[in-house]
Formats: C-alpha cells, sequence, structure tokens
C-alpha cells in the first residue's frame, strides 16, 4: 500500500499536499493570532535550557472565534485525557472514549479529510469510509507500551498532548496544546530556533520551553492550522512514507514532515501506530 501511495505523490509533484493546504478553511487568519517570538537562538544553543523570553510567544489568540469551530471544539475536549508521565497506563472513561469517535466523525466532515480519504479511495487502501474512519481511531489512538510493559502512549498523545520520557518533554507537537499550557501557566516558552518563511497560516515554528519542569530541547510544530490538517498531513506522510522525511508544499514554500511508526506493536493485521509525526526544520 506504502509504494502505492509513494506512486501517486511522485506523480502529482506535492500537488495533493497543496490541494490540502488550499482546503484549509478553518486555519487562523493573521488577526486571530498574533505572536511574540522574541528571541533566536542558534541550532547550537537548543539545549542551554536559559529562559530567553520574558513574555509569552501567543500575544493573542481569538478564543472565541478559533475555539468556537467543532474541529477545534472537539480537539480541545480530548487534551485533558491524558497522563503525560510515561510508564502510567492510560485509563479512559466511557465519555473519554467518546470524544474520540466525536473527533473523528467532526473532522471527517471537512473537506481536507474528504480529499484525503478520495486519495486512499482512488488507490483501493479502503473500501468505505466507515474503514478508513475505523483506521485512523486505530493508528492515531490506539495504545501502545512506552515504558514498564502497560499501556501508557498513543500517536495522538504523543504528537498532539505531549508526555513526559526520562525526564524530557516528548512530542508536544500542537500549537493549540502550546497555546492553552502557556495560557495557564504550565508551559513557559524560552526562545524560538526556526521561524518559517510563511507570512500567514499556517507557519511553521520550533520553539524552547519549559513544561512544568520538563524541558524541551527543539519542539517544532504548525502555528494555525486547524487540527483536521494537522492530521491530515501527519496520517498522508505517515502511510506515504512512513520513517523517512516527506516533503510537502505548503504554498509557494517546501517544506518535510517526519514520521515514525511504532515497531514493538501492531494492530489489525501487522498495521503500525503512529509513534510521531512533526515538521523537520532545518
Amino acid at each position: 500500500m506504502c509504494e502505492e501511495v509513494k506512486l501517486v505523490l511522485q506523480m502529482r509533484k506535492y500537488s495533493v499536499f497543496d490541494q490540502l493546504y488550499s482546503l484549509d478553511t478553518n486555519k487562523a487568519t493573521e488577526n486571530e493570532i498574533h505572536l511574540n517570538p522574541q528571541y533566536c537562538v542558534s541550532n547550537s544553543q537548543t539545549g542551554a535550557k536559559i529562559d530567553h523570553a520574558q513574555e509569552r510567544l501567543f500575544a493573542y489568540v481569538n478564543e472565541e472565534v478559533l475555539f468556537s469551530r467543532p474541529t477545534f471544539a472537539k480537539f480541545i475536549a480530548l487534551l485533558n485525557n491524558y497522563n503525560r508521565m510515561t510508564g502510567i497506563a492510560e485509563k479512559f472513561t466511557v465519555e473519554q472514549l467518546a470524544e474520540q469517535d466525536m473527533f473523528i466523525t467532526e473532522i471527517m466532515k471537512s473537506s481536507i479529510m474528504d480529499k484525503l480519504y478520495q486519495i486512499f479511495l482512488s488507490k483501493k487502501m479502503y473500501n468505505s469510509i466507515k474503514e478508513f474512519e475505523e483506521d485512523l481511531k486505530m493508528m492515531w489512538f490506539g495504545l501502545y507500551s512506552r515504558a514498564n510493559n502497560v499501556l501508557d502512549s498513543s500517536g495522538f498523545e504523543h504528537v498532539f498532548s505531549g508526555e513526559v520520557k526520562r525526564g524530557k518533554v516528548s512530542g508536544f507537537h500542537s500549537w493549540i496544546r502550546f497555546y492553552f499550557a502557556e495560557k495557564s501557566g504550565e508551559l513557559n516558552y524560552y526562545s524560538y530556533n526556526y521561524d518559517g518563511p510563511w507570512i500567514d497560516y499556517p507557519d511553521v515554528m520550533a520553539m524552547q520551553f519549559n513544561w512544568n519542569g520538563y524541558f524541551k530541547e527543539v519542539g517544532s510544530e504548525f502555528i494555525g492550522s486547524s487540527p483536521e490538517f494537522d492530521f491530515a498531513i501527519y496520517t498522508l506522510c505517515f502511510i506515504a512514507r512512513p520513517n523517512s522525511p516527506c516533503t510537502v508544499k505548503l504554498g509557494k514554500n517546501t517544506m518535510k514532515i517526519q514520521t515514525y511508526t511504532w515497531t514493538k506493536s501492531t494492530y489489525g493485521n501487522g498495521k503500525k501506530y503512529v509513534a510521531s509525526a512533526f515538521p523537520l526544520t532545518p
């Protein structure tokens, strides 16, 4: 299946990603997010753990407009469902499991996810939208063990909510998660070492920060994108080019997405869970 998707991506030369980019009608506008990046460190300085920023990264976010949108609201509802410490088993209530289903259902209403499904359907990778939704749920929300042989992690938790492993922040590639953690005082923004060439959203940044006592040396993420955009881009790269850089075009600029498969356990007929997915930065 991966070879089939690789072929269609090669034939279209990033046109698939351009189409997904153009379909992100829920992304933020320049009036809805104002950033205050402050201090830029060199790549060699990212591990210094020095707080160069006296103010927050997010100077302003129009919560009323952005977060009332259905896909944002369903995404945000998921963020408090996880224990960030690896080695502690995740335990979900019936309501929390339902929130996973509601998120998948909501994003599948978007033009972006419909386009992604149509791409896979044309390559005969899925027989129905139900099959695709079930696979999305397993690859992203299916649990596996990162520590202590307990079901303590998933692709969604790692990528979008963030984890702590061996005393360091692991994953945490969501601007929405970053915004709420910074707003609540859980996260202290230190600096950035990359700010992409985009003049509107989605942008790409790589930051250094402290999350309740745990440091992230380089946390790269889309800024201002919708949850369905992140989900679609990461899913396409994960299926098309797992474990290798995936070149995508966003507007007039290209970049790379890195994804990794979880190798220690599988689901279904040997399918792989998402281990990680994030924008690669220079």
